[in-house]
Order: structure tokens, then sequence, then C-alpha cells
């Protein structure tokens, strides 16, 4: 018979082994779930490389940014306002935002008025210009009134001050405010012959374009400058000398004789030719001394 002692060793083995057991099934589980997440991370791994080697990282073309927007164009409800147009809107990206077009006015009163429209400080004003002439959205409008300013008023085909096209846009190029005394010899800030834009409320530019026949200045200006008479100033000048009469609404600023533009085009863009590079021009040759002056002593 197993004394007590033996018994208990006995006892103390199977518990360690036990033990040892209950250890090894452990590090076998661990070893597994190691595995386990190893595999998954490399199938992980090779399910990204294989998505970016495919492009799947790049952007979507649809959502990649485009040309960026020169221009906004906010769209205005003809219903509110019977007297606006339906025209679409120009191009918010392609805008040219360098150089000139030419403008021509054909009128009822005389020679044709040509403009340069001015794009480096005006290009949204022109591409509307553009926009709204190839439509023929001023062929057959009258210039409705001419203002307390000097200036023609024109581009409402509906001729009441309140037409326009069926959006407008921001101002682009107003005169700085000048200060309350101005020197005596300032230049105007409309002088003669200068070609603005009168939005409706001002800042909301539609069609309506003031051409100024006598110089302006004011306090605070609010008409966006887009571009200068170049031929044709005389007509201006002799429509401003015309006969007003009562617009209907109080005011004394109709000319008494129609004036009609019957066609308004724009041409293609010019750009002023580059300046000359100096930089690889050959070295000036210092002059030599005549024969006569080489004699003398």
């Amino acid at each position: 018979m197993a004394s007590s002692k033996d018994r208990q060793r006995k006892l103390a083995r199977a518990k360690l082994d036990r033990q040892m057991a209950r250890r090894a099934a452990g590090l076998r589980r661990r070893r597994r779930i190691q595995a386990g997440v190893g595999a998954a991370a490399a199938l992980v791994l090779i399910v990204v490389g294989s998505f970016w080697a495919l492009g799947g990282f790049d952007r979507d073309p649809e959502e990649q940014a485009g040309p960026p927007q020169v221009c906004t164009w906010t769209p205005q409800n003809a219903a509110n306002n019977p007297s606006l147009k339906e025209v679409g809107t120009p191009s918010a990206t392609d805008v040219p935002t360098t150089g000139t077009r030419p403008m021509t006015i054909t009128t009822n009163q005389g020679a044709p008025i040509t403009v340069d429209l001015d794009l480096t400080n005006a290009p949204c004003a022109g591409a509307s210009f553009a926009h709204l002439a190839g439509q023929g959205f001023f062929d057959n409008t009258t210039c409705h009134e001419i203002t307390d300013e000097g200036a023609l008023l024109c581009g409402d085909h509906s001729g009441t001050g309140a037409g326009g096209p069926s959006y407008t846009f921001f101002n682009e190029n107003v005169p700085p405010l000048v200060s309350e005394s101005p020197a005596p010899d300032a230049p105007p800030l409309y002088p003669a012959g200068t070609v603005a834009l009168m939005g409706t409320p001002p800042g909301a530019n539609g069609s309506q374009f003031l051409i100024f026949f006598q110089d302006y200045t004011t306090a605070e200006p609010m008409y966006p400058i887009v571009g200068r008479v170049t031929s044709g100033q005389d007509v201006v000048d002799t429509i401003g000398k015309m006969e007003t009469v009562d617009n209907g609404l109080g005011a004394k600023v109709k000319p008494a004789t129609d004036v009609l533009i019957q066609s308004l085009t724009v041409g293609e863009v010019t750009t002023a030719p580059p300046a000359p590079d100096l930089t690889d021009a050959p070295p000036a040759t210092p002059p030599t001394a005549s024969p006569s002056a080489a004699g003398q002593s």
C-alpha cells in the first residue's frame, strides 16, 4: 500500500501534467490565431496591391477637377420679370482673360461705333457680350436713355430699363473710390469714350451698357468699365446732344428720335504683341572715330 507521500507526489505530478497540457494547448491556439491574422494581412496586402496596380486609387475621371472656373453666371427667373430673355449662359471656364475683342455697333445714326473690349480687366463682360451678340440679342434694339451722367444707355431689348438676359454676373473693373477733395487735374473716372455696364441693381450686370460722350467722375463709382470706343465717338457725341422726352416714368431721358442698334457683333480675340526679348541681343558696337577726327591732334 502506497504511503501518503507517494500519493501526494503522484497528485502533484498529475497537476503539473495538466498545467503543462493546458499551456501547450494555449500556445497552439495562439499560434493558430497568429497564423490566421498573418494570412489575412497578407491577403489584404495582395488585394490592395492589385487594386493599386490596376489604378483603383486613381480618381475617377468624372470626379477630377476640371478647368478653373473664371466666371459665375447667376440664373434669373424670367417668370418674375417678363422683360428678361432666355438665352442660356456663356461658358464659365473657356473664357479669354488677356487681350481685347473688337465690338462693332451699327446704328441708324451714322457710321458704326467700334469698341475694344478689355479682356484682361473684364473677361466675364467680354464673354457675355460675345455670347449675347452670337444670338443676335442686341440686334434691332434701342438705346433707350441719355443719362444725366453723360452717357448713352443701350442693351435692353425691352426698352424699359428692366430688361436683360436670363443671367447676371458680378462687377469686375469698377474704378476705385476718389477722395473727398480730388486734385483739380485728376483724370476723370469715366472719360468720354468709356464703355461700362449698368447693372439693375448695381452689381447684378446683364446686357445694359453705357457709352460715355462726356467725362464723368463720381465719389461712388458703380459702373464696371469693360472697354473703350476706338472709332465712331463723333456718332456717340451727336446722339448725346439729341432732344430727350419723358420715358413714361416721369424722367426726361428718352431720345426724342429712336436710336436703333441695327446690329452688334463681337470679333475674335486679339493680343498685344510681346515685348522684344533683348537678353540675346548682340552687344552694341561703339562708334568708330571718323578719319577726319582721327587725324586731329
